[in-house]
């Protein structure tokens, strides 16, 4: 009787790590993106607050948030 267990036993561990070691492996993971490189900041020449250079107005080397900073010290400058 010991016998016969011991032998199904093995023949089930057996079929278990043949299985095992047979089946599919999932796709690797991609690696996430790589975020974008940061956007060089700027500062307002008017207020002082650092915007990306994309998003700011220039006018001749100043740099400017929104056109009413930059009318109003275009504006403060010709008087």
């Amino acid at each position: 009787m010991f016998r016969l267990l011991f032998w199904i036993a093995f023949i089930v561990a057996a079929v278990w790590l043949w299985r095992r070691i047979n089946r599919p492996r999932p796709a690797q993971p991609q690696q996430p993106a790589r975020p974008d490189e940061p956007a060089p900041m700027v500062r307002c020449a008017q207020c002082g607050v650092h915007v990306p250079q994309d998003k700011a107005l220039s006018h001749g080397q100043r740099w400017y948030c929104c056109p009413a900073h930059l009318q109003q010290d275009s504006a403060s400058g010709e008087r």
